[in-house]
């Protein structure tokens, strides 16, 4: 039985990572370990393409790093440059075919392409191309741009690409190698992170600087948004292709990210922790004890912890060592898979008033095992924090996430989720709070999950359709008239 079936979590799963390194003779190498490094943004297959200048060479499988690059595979990925992709799937099936780069060869070379992302008009763009003839070998929306680019009349690849990636709309962080060229490209808005950093004579580009860390490369800067970086061996070029309001996920900041990295130009530790202080001022608890729910809450139960002056204390263990498969008993035992992820300590929470710090909450079900797993160890009160505010909208720009309707927050009033939760109180950070502990003064943030609204039109009106379909309004009535018509 696999690992997911049984104990899914009850997070946005992340989305993907992506690593690529130009000018070193360790390429393939080092990309294995700064995949490694972003193995957090998607376990379920990862893929690394390599060229020695001659021809491309590529190896995807389904699994983790660890397990698909053996030394042996390592060795069969020849050259100085390398682009890496780890994926959860967002769009398009879990199956290898989906796994990147994807590799094709067409009228402008052969290309390997890495996507962090979603394209919001992949569906109709791949309709237009199928009639126009294009054949798709995948389900990822990933391939529209590779098509959109082997039908460019542009002169030379540059061009190609921009005029690609000014016909599709959504969020992609993308790296695009050819045999003798690395392309490191951001959409206009900026959605996801992507980073460049020097390692020697060698450009080194990843979704997150943590990847960085690891292989001691030199962080240098952010990607911008609207930008298209080509590294070749004459050096770099900053090419401008777009340009659109900014709109960085500030999920990143709140969960997706590695707490050690610096995204969108801000450690994210630091946004974690001042998201708990804010939460502390603005929830505070009669408690004896901050716990964090682990890994992801405890940057959150410091800063909260710290702004309280009540005591932190790590009093659920997270065995991070469950293998991809293992043997479930066959008599029932209630919250199976809470329980193989966390253990109560006991002697600390026998008798004690508890603040459980966490995240985020989406559908609820596993934040609920949690409080019935510290109220069984002997917690005499359990109030919850959670250090966003309720996630009422799925994302459309590469998260996969439940529907509007399996949201607990979208459905729920605040009360009605501590019932379910089975707390003795609960409380949500503010709307503003959150933008206040990023510094988001001028709206640059993406906020559509805690919000409802969307920065691309398209979506917005897909959105609005949906809605206006559930109260039965025709739908070429938009609710603006519905609204002015009632």
């Amino acid at each position: 039985m696999s690992q997911t079936g049984i104990f899914a979590d009850d997070h946005f799963h992340d989305e993907c990572g992506v690593f690529g390194i130009f000018g070193h003779a360790e390429a393939s190498k080092l990309t294995y370990l700064g995949l490694y490094a972003l193995q957090h943004r998607g376990q379920e297959s990862a893929g690394i393409a390599s060229t020695e200048g001659v021809d491309l060479h590529v190896h995807r499988a389904m699994g983790q790093v660890q397990e698909i690059f053996t030394p042996e595979v390592v060795a069969h990925l020849p050259g100085s440059a390398a682009i890496g992709h780890t994926r959860y799937s967002t769009a398009g099936d879990t199956t290898l075919i989906n796994a990147q780069p994807v590799v094709i060869d067409c009228n402008k070379g052969k290309l390997a392409l890495a996507h962090n992302g979603n394209l919001t008009n992949a569906l109709q763009w791949r309709r237009r191309l199928e009639h126009k003839g294009s054949i798709f070998q995948t389900t990822s929306d990933t391939e529209v741009i590779v098509h959109l680019i082997a039908r460019s009349a542009a002169r030379n690849l540059s061009g190609a690409i921009a005029d690609a990636l000014n016909q599709v709309e959504g969020a992609y962080s993308l790296l695009l190698l050819t045999r003798d060229e690395m392309y490191v490209i951001r959409d206009p808005r900026g959605f996801r992170p992507l980073c460049l950093g020097r390692l020697g004579n060698a450009w080194v580009a990843a979704s997150e600087t943590c990847a960085f860390d690891l292989i001691e490369a030199e962080y240098v800067r952010e990607v911008e948004p609207g930008e298209m970086v080509r590294i070749s061996r004459s050096g770099i070029e900053s090419i401008r292709f777009a340009e659109k309001p900014h709109q960085f996920c500030i999920f990143e900041h709140v969960y997706f990210a590695r707490p050690d990295s610096l995204v969108f130009g801000r450690p994210v530790n630091e946004s974690r922790e001042r998201l708990g202080r804010l939460l502390a001022r603005e929830h505070p608890a009669p408690a004896d004890m901050v716990v964090p729910v682990p890994d992801s809450g405890v940057p959150a139960a410091v800063g909260y912890a710290s702004e309280s002056g009540i005591p932190f204390r790590m009093a659920l263990i997270r065995n991070h060592y469950i293998g991809r498969t293992f043997i479930e008993p066959s008599q029932a035992i209630r919250d199976f898979g809470v329980k193989l992820k966390l253990n109560p300590v006991r002697a600390m929470l026998e008798g004690r008033r508890v603040v459980l710090v966490d995240d985020s909450i989406v559908r609820g079900t596993t934040s609920r095992k949690i409080v019935r797993l510290v109220r069984d160890a002997g917690a005499s009160e359990v109030h919850v924090r959670i250090s966003c505010p309720p996630t009422i909208s799925p994302c459309h720009y590469g998260v996969d996430t439940p529907t509007r309707e399996e949201l607990i927050g979208a459905n729920h009033s605040v009360e009605e989720i501590r019932q379910f939760l089975g707390a003795d109180s609960l409380g949500y950070l503010s709307y503003e709070n959150l933008r206040r502990a990023v510094d988001d003064r001028d709206g640059t943030f993406c906020t559509s999950c805690y919000t409802g609204i969307y920065p691309t039109e398209f979506v917005q009106l897909e959105v609005a359709h949906q809605e206006a379909s559930h109260r039965g309004i025709p739908r070429g009535v938009s609710p603006v008239e519905e609204k002015r018509e009632s």
